[in-house]
């Protein structure tokens, strides 16, 4: 497996339960979470594809799982030319990391409603401001190659486009040297559809689906995300806009519950369509925006990946067990069977509401040695599980120039509640009662001392009730 984080440790947990006896992790660092379940790790830089090379060819996989998007994938479409198997295949993996690839999949191929967008090159200013003057105020501005919001920026007026120019090649993952300027649309709630794409008992490839997972990110990253059997409690808005409605006009009950139910298919609809596209088996998850203009429901495509998604941890206690994303993703690429729960649409239902809320480093908490505080008082919150991703330690990268602190993500609070709503609050709620502090930092620090602190929290919502 290429990368071995979070994704990658739950989806080794899975393939030891499955009896898998040989597990190689690669990643960037000794010590990451699905190496501390390998059998042997790797530690190299996964956009050199030679090394990449010289480690399949040396453990000679029956199976290669790219986990991370910075990884060379030319080398997975030349490795899958020669004959390895490459999950879901070297083709999809490639378009999905690669911004202008999956754009052009998800609105060409697929046929998918998506927001306007141009490209631009960074190394030309001209060209960058005269693709967001074509695009217009606000737009985004995002790396073609990086992942999880880094080297994104939201331009608002004519004095960010030389900032957003400028943080592209600062702070992209992988490489800043092109952009899409994308428009900003104005959604009512964003979602991650896992399409999980695998064979029938007739040996044909088929498509289930969970039920869609809503979700919130703060600077491109994913913070929180719920789930339940009930999609009416967070569609077509997230669910603490039920309370405050605030589509204009406000709809009556009744037609709240059928935009709820036309979205649920309309995403169905619009997963199959990109997953199709790609090809491939095992979990896929797409990335949707959901706006409800003039009693109509929309479904923008925005984009796919070729993998678990972080989002859709919340599986780990929504779901059956030996029912998460993760299994999902082992069932699918070693041909196991996956049951579906409801017939039409082969959908994978939840068993009752849950939501998950991060927890990270404070600033001040760094390096090694790290302690956890608040753990004891937090279990005692009935429906309530703790995730320790087992990091060994914890950094901080800030660029003052660009005004970007990226922070390591530690774990996930996991919670039960009788609707969406309630289980969101309760994540969150115990996500910030666990205090942190390292070697090098003494004193305790808590979760709103990181740069996150409480944007999009529920803190005004809890309050109003």
């Amino acid at each position: 497996m290429f990368g071995a984080g979070e994704l990658g440790q739950e989806i080794f947990r899975e393939a030891r339960r499955f009896g898998c006896y040989y597990l190689v992790a690669v990643d960037r660092y000794q010590g990451t979470p699905a190496g501390r379940i390998a059998d042997k790790e790797y530690t190299f830089n996964m956009l050199d594809g030679d090394a990449m090379r010289m480690v399949v060819e040396k453990e000679e996989p029956d199976i290669i799982i790219p986990e991370i998007e910075a990884i060379d994938t030319e080398m997975l479409v030349t490795l899958e030319e020669e004959g390895w198997f490459i999950v879901p295949n070297a083709t999809a993996t490639k378009i999905c990391m690669d911004r202008r690839l999956i754009r052009e999949t998800i609105a060409e191929k697929a046929g998918i409603l998506t927001s306007r967008y141009e490209y631009a090159t960074t190394a030309d200013p001209e060209e960058f401001t005269d693709s967001v003057e074509k695009i217009g105020f606000p737009c985004l501005s995002k790396p073609i190659r990086s992942s999880s919001g880094r080297g994104t920026y939201l331009v608002r007026s004519e004095e960010d486009i030389e900032k957003a120019r400028t943080f592209a090649i600062k702070d992209a993952r992988g490489s800043g040297k092109e952009v899409i300027i994308e428009e900003f649309i104005e959604f009512d709630t964003e979602v991650t559809e896992l399409a999980i794409r695998h064979l029938n008992e007739d040996g044909k490839i088929v498509t289930s689906f969970t039920k869609p997972i809503g979700h919130y990110q703060i600077d491109g990253d994913y913070h929180s995300s719920w789930q339940s059997p009930r999609v009416e409690e967070y569609l077509p808005v997230a669910p603490e806009d039920m309370i405050t409605r605030e589509l204009e006009p406000e709809p009556e009950p009744e037609l709240m519950h059928e935009l709820a139910k036309e979205a649920e298919l309309k995403i169905y609809e619009a997963s199959k369509k990109i997953t199709d596209a790609l090809g491939g088996v095992g979990v896929f998850g797409c990335e949707l925006f959901v706006k409800v203009k003039d009693g109509e429901v929309l479904i923008y495509g925005n984009e796919c990946s070729p993998r678990p998604h972080d989002t859709g941890m919340v599986t780990y206690i929504s779901h059956p067990p030996g029912l998460n994303e993760a299994s999902l993703h082992l069932r699918a690429i070693s041909g196991r069977a996956i049951p579906s729960m409801a017939e039409e649409n082969r959908i994978i239902k939840p068993l009752y509401p849950a939501a998950t809320h991060v927890f990270k480093a404070p600033i001040a908490v760094e390096g090694y040695s790290l302690e956890y505080r608040g753990i004891f008082e937090i279990e005692k919150i009935p429906g309530i599980e703790i995730y320790h991703f087992g990091k060994p330690f914890s950094y901080h990268e800030e660029d003052k120039d660009v005004g970007r602190v990226a922070e390591e993500r530690m774990g996930i609070i996991l919670a039960r509640g009788s609707n969406a709503l309630e289980a969101k609050e309760k994540a969150e709620r115990a996500a910030h009662m666990i205090l942190m502090r390292s070697r090098q930092c003494s004193e305790w620090k808590t979760q709103n001392e990181t740069t996150d602190g409480r944007r999009k929290h529920l803190n005004s919502i809890i309050g109003r009730r």
